[in-house]
């Protein structure tokens, strides 16, 4: 069975990075969730994918610059405020998979101490493109599950992956192709593709034998699956 990822929750239908978004892709069904998580200005932890507010609040500024009070102040999309990484927990624990995105070195041991605390070890996968995270959080939590984010396919992608202890490999879609998913698939890595967004990019990603699949739109990528008799 190929395993489907909510993309922010479920992004093209729902707010993205939002709870409200994070219920809608549990209620389809999904077997994981994503969300991307930085640091505000005081040192909290908020579920945020770009460096500014700007594009999906009704606010202004790096969030980096932002206090977390400031930041909660905002409307993340139809009433929404940003969420923390334990309210998201909140949802996902003993649910669904949650996969942790770590968009900067210094969201790393403040995510940690929230897992840990919540023992919600085996809950989550730790993905980043930035690859020495990844090594961190592994010689920080050995049994932490974790991926390494690619938006291109280097050469060596699953050797950069293995060495940093990486257990599986999340790529943009359209870089992937059958090649790379069999070269993983025989060195132990689970291989993800994200994220095709139309039926006909769904197919294209399907054909080549991934394991897991993220997209904004989970219903339609879940509806697919089932017609194709694969879930």
């Amino acid at each position: 069975m190929i395993m489907v990822v909510g993309h922010r929750g479920a992004a093209g239908l729902e707010p993205e990075n939002t709870l409200r978004s994070v219920r809608k892709a549990i209620e389809l069904g999904v077997d994981q969730v994503e969300i991307d998580v930085r640091v505000t200005k005081d040192g909290h932890l908020v579920i945020m994918h770009d460096e500014t507010v700007d594009r999906t609040t009704n606010g202004h500024g790096y969030v980096r610059d932002l206090t977390f009070d400031e930041i909660r102040g905002l409307d993340a999309g139809k009433g929404e405020r940003v969420p923390t990484l334990d309210e998201v927990l909140n949802l996902t624990q003993g649910v669904v998979k949650l996969q942790v995105e770590l968009k900067v070195p210094e969201a790393l041991k403040p995510s940690l101490e929230v897992i840990e605390r919540r023992g919600a070890e085996d809950d989550v996968l730790i993905i980043s493109f930035i690859h020495d995270l990844l090594r961190e959080a592994k010689r920080l939590k050995p049994n932490i599950e974790t991926g390494a984010l690619f938006s291109k396919v280097p050469e060596d992608i699953c050797e950069r992956a293995i060495d940093v202890g990486a257990g599986s490999i999340l790529v943009y879609y359209r870089s992937l192709n059958s090649e790379v998913v069999k070269k993983a698939h025989k060195l132990g890595l689970t291989v993800a593709a994200w994220n095709p967004n139309t039926i006909e990019d769904m197919k294209y990603t399907i054909n080549l034998g991934v394991d897991i699949i993220g997209s904004d739109r989970p219903d339609i990528l879940i509806n697919l699956l089932k017609s194709m008799g694969l879930r």
